[in-house]
């Protein structure tokens, strides 16, 4: 699919970018190659092929689920300027 500076013009204008005509030439081949490779793409027969989640066959490794952090909260609580009921106090910020 081959497009022209017109077409990069009124794609720019939608995007609201601005792209200099010198701009336009360029990103018309750029984009045109681009499309011209989706199309490549769109053409092969993937009839018998299984769509796959990602390209590896491979299981993700877990980590046993522990503990590994002591509760601090009372410390961390200590730190701050007002605190009650083990939460912290902040000044209202909406009326």
């Amino acid at each position: 699919m081959s497009l022209k500076p017109d077409d990069v013009s009124k794609i720019a204008q939608l995007a609201r970018l601005a792209v200099s005509p010198e701009e336009g030439e360029a990103l018309s081949r750029e984009l045109s190659s681009i499309l011209d490779l989706v199309a490549q793409m769109t053409a092969v027969d993937t009839s018998g092929i299984e769509p796959m989640a990602h390209p590896l066959e491979m299981q993700q490794r877990l980590r046993p689920d522990e503990v590994t952090e002591t509760d601090q909260r009372d410390l961390y609580l200590g730190n701050a300027p007002q605190a009650e009921a083990g939460l912290f106090l902040v000044p209202k910020v909406i009326e």
